[in-house]
């Protein structure tokens, strides 16, 4: 176990994050994009409280982590919310060094007097 005087608990941390994405079962929802909006939290357990060097190839890269996330939410149309966070979620756990993930994504538009949203998480945290 490193000391608690080098190494602290990290999380990489992704919040309203907003771009269009093909997702719904509506008619409107499947000829048009929508605004979605992802807040996303990695978990990446024991690090040393300075990297290794400052250089950013020993560090989880937080813009691979957007593009993956825009990349998972905009390649396909999906019916179900249920299904695009599985996608992402599925995806970021699968980073090197990532322990746990939790993912929210909201339709911002579907409705005119609340947000819908889905939230899930998986992996150690």
């Amino acid at each position: 176990m490193p000391s608690p005087h080098t190494h602290g608990r990290q999380t990489l941390t992704l919040l309203g994050l907003r771009f269009n994405a093909n997702l719904g079962i509506l008619d409107h929802e499947k000829v048009a994009p929508q605004p979605i909006q992802v807040d996303a939290e990695l978990s990446l357990g024991q690090q040393p409280l300075l990297p290794q060097d400052d250089d950013i190839f020993h560090v989880l890269d937080y813009g691979k982590v957007r593009l993956i996330i825009i990349d998972e939410c905009t390649a396909e149309h999906v019916n179900l919310l249920e299904s695009l966070i599985g996608k992402v979620v599925h995806r970021l756990l699968q980073l090197p060094g990532v322990l746990g993930v939790r993912v929210k994504i909201a339709k911002l538009e579907i409705f005119d007097d609340c947000e819908v949203a889905i939230r899930m998480e998986a992996g150690e945290w």
